[in-house]
């Protein structure tokens, strides 16, 4: 299963592949939204980890994006995000959003959700 990480924090990108790769997984990798949607691999992608803030292309404009593409959108998509108000839960779900983690992240709890999907 191939896991496409979207996050400006490298750290976090990082700690994703550190988490997943052991557990037989694929990770790909890009800072915003907007390097995703041009990045060579995308459709190959099984599931989208996706942070909200992000410069030049936010994780909601992403998953809008996502979901209007007809090889992405039945894709998963779980928000990897410091964000936890209730709206902005709301907003990711109404976008379709499948989940929602708040970092700093277990690294158990990720693998737990991404089962989920697998």
């Amino acid at each position: 299963m191939t896991i496409f990480c979207v996050d400006d924090s490298s750290t976090i990108r990082m700690l994703v592949k550190k988490a997943l790769e052991p557990e037989g997984y694929t990770v790909l990798e890009a800072e915003n939204g907007k390097e995703a949607l041009s990045h060579k691999d995308i459709a190959g992608a099984d599931l989208f980890l996706v942070d909200v803030n992000m410069p030049q292309m936010n994780g909601f404009e992403l998953v809008k994006n996502i979901k209007q593409d007809t090889r992405l959108s039945s894709k998963p998509v779980i928000f990897l995000t410091t964000e936890s108000a209730l709206e902005k839960k709301n907003e990711g779900k109404d976008l379709g959003g499948a989940g929602w983690i708040v970092k700093p992240f277990e690294p158990p709890a990720l693998i737990k959700v991404i089962k989920m999907f697998s």
